[in-house]
């Protein structure tokens, strides 16, 4: 799963609903180490615009460490998403999670729709699942 499933763990939002459904059935979750930095970036910006008190997003932090989530060294990914971002024009944050799903043959599980709509009907479009056909 990527950083805009994640983020739905922690903060009401639309499909978190279905976000919340891959944290149950015993799946194994996998992401880049970036995960981290990610969601702490989307909680610093609530917190910004005042949404979010410094407590609430320090509280929230500490939730997702305890999520459970294997995180991947993202260095180990640096080759292969390179290759997708230049060929996809994507960014390198999205083809570090793309080489993840690719390297372990799993889904990318996304809530991202600028990425769904860019890549659903092109070569990696198997590799994603949108959040709300979760099963």
């Amino acid at each position: 799963m990527d950083a805009s499933v994640a983020a739905k763990w922690l903060l009401p939002e639309i499909h978190s609903e279905a976000a919340h459904r891959l944290l149950g059935g015993g799946r194994k979750l996998l992401a880049p180490d970036l995960l981290g930095a990610e969601v702490g970036n989307v909680l610093w910006k609530r917190w910004r615009r005042g949404e979010l008190t410094a407590e609430t997003v320090a509280a929230m932090l500490r939730d997702f460490r305890r999520l459970p989530l294997t995180l991947f060294p993202s260095d180990l990914l640096f080759e292969a998403a390179w290759e997708i971002a230049h060929a996809l024009r994507r960014s390198f944050y999205d083809s570090l999670y793309l080489a993840l799903a690719m390297s372990y043959r799993c889904p990318l599980v996304t809530a991202d729709l600028k990425l769904w709509n860019a890549l659903r009907g092109g070569p990696k479009g198997p590799l994603l699942l949108w959040v709300e056909d979760l099963p």
